[in-house]
């Protein structure tokens, strides 16, 4: 029998495995691109470029999480989650001074890695807190 941490560790990893066989399709790539110009367009009009780059990490990161865990969209709890953490990304986005400087793309995806990273721990813990354990644990045990 596993403990708890170890289950959720277990648990935690097999995620960041379905994470990392996530692939976008050619029309998905079409609605992103679309996205874009439609996010850096009126940005650019009104002199915030800057805030392009963000943005779009943001709402990146937010899909491909939602993606992730798309077996839970029946769940309320799932979409109050994604909310909470939609409007914690808008705050941080409005209270951090972005920079029109250039930043390097590691730095970058070091920020949107570590978000994702712990998204897929927060989903781990409070799919292990709402659903309990699954049918082999509970053979297991």
């Amino acid at each position: 029998m596993r403990s708890p941490r170890v289950q959720l560790l277990h648990d935690f990893k097999g995620e960041i495995r379905a994470a990392t066989k996530l692939r976008l399709s050619g029309w998905r790539m079409v609605c992103w691109i679309a996205v874009c110009a439609a996010i850096a367009w009126p940005l650019n009009s009104a002199g915030r470029l800057d805030l392009a780059l963000p943005i779009l990490n943001c709402i990146g990161v937010l899909g491909f999480i939602t993606a992730l865990n798309w077996s839970l969209r029946r769940r309320r709890w799932f979409w109050i989650v994604i909310t909470i953490i939609a409007a914690l990304h808008v705050l941080v986005l409005m209270f951090i001074p972005w920079t029109n400087k250039w930043v390097p793309a590691f730095t970058i995806a070091a920020i949107d890695s570590a978000d994702i990273c712990i998204l897929i721990a927060i989903f781990v813990v409070l799919r292990r807190f709402m659903d309990g354990p699954t049918m082999s644990e509970e053979a297991e045990s």
